[in-house]
This record gives C-alpha cells, structure tokens and sequence, in this order.
C-alpha cells in the first residue's frame, strides 16, 4: 500500500479530551458515575424517568400527562374539592395548577363551579366526557403499570410501593 492510500482511508475519529488532556469516553455506557451508583436520590430519578417516559409513550393516544392524570384521577374520586386542596394532596405550585386546570377546562374534562361554602373558590368536578376520558386513561394506566411490572417484576413493584408509602 502506498503512503497517498493510507492517507484516503477514514480514521477514527480522536477521543476527545478533558480540560486536563486525559481523554473521555464518547458513549454515555462507559461514563463513570462514581458515588452516584449509591445514591439513592439518583437511581430513583432514572427510574421516575423511565416510568414518565413510559407512561407518555402508553398514553401517547390520549395525550395526558402523569399530572394531569393524577389531577383528573383525584378530583373524579374526591368531585367538589377546592383547587387549594388539589394542590396540597398532590404537591403541585398552585399557579402551575390554575394553568393545568385551565388546560384540562378546555379540553372539556374538568368544570370549576362557584363553591357554595366559600365563594372565593372554586369546587372542581368532571364533565360527563371527563368522567368518561378518565375510565380511559385509567385502562391505559393500567397497561403502563404492566409494563413496570414486565420493568422490575410483581414483588418489586410491590416492594417500591409499601417502600414509598410513606412519601403519599
């Protein structure tokens, strides 16, 4: 082989280098996470990503998110509760729920009427085609939990849910 025949050949391409000229793995796999592997906070975050990115994709046709599912869920089970109480329950910013709400009103699922006992609030309640989306979304999520059972088997799910209770 001549030396203008090598030169034409690809190369891989250089590893690129850290700021102290040793050089880093360009695949994420091969990434050390040091202390990380036994942080707890941090494998629950990869899971939760896992589960969200999961239950998006599941419930893809209908398009609700895990928020809004869960609003939508405790307001069809507990009809007439203030927005204030919602917000509590489920650890959500009460401006980002005036805005989830105001989202799920104009989708037809959800209605806010006067509350008799404090005029300043509003109880919220499902419409007929809420009460009938979210008997959907349940058997969607239903399957999405399959798929976390296929994920980290019965025992363990059953395992991570008496573990998180105490979280709820």
């Amino acid at each position: 082989m001549t030396a203008s025949a090598a030169r034409t050949e690809p190369r891989p391409a250089p590893r690129k280098r850290a700021g102290n000229g040793a050089a880093r793995p360009n695949d994420a796999d091969e990434i050390g996470l040091d202390a990380l592997v036994g942080h707890a906070g941090y494998a629950v975050r990869r899971f939760q990503i896992w589960i969200f990115q999961d239950f998006i994709k599941t419930l893809g046709e209908v398009d609700i998110k895990p928020t809004q599912y869960s609003v939508l869920t405790v307001i069809g089970a507990n009809p007439g509760l203030s927005q204030m109480a919602v917000a509590k329950r489920l650890g959500i910013e009460r401006a980002r729920l005036v805005h989830l709400l105001d989202s799920l009103e104009q989708r037809k699922l959800v209605k806010r009427v006067k509350s008799k006992a404090d005029r300043r609030s509003h109880a919220l309640h499902l419409t007929a085609p809420g009460e009938t989306a979210l008997a959907k979304f349940k058997r969607l999520a239903a399957e999405h939990e399959r798929h976390v059972v296929e994920k980290i088997g019965k025992e363990n799910r059953e395992r991570l849910l008496q573990i998180l209770a105490g979280f709820t």
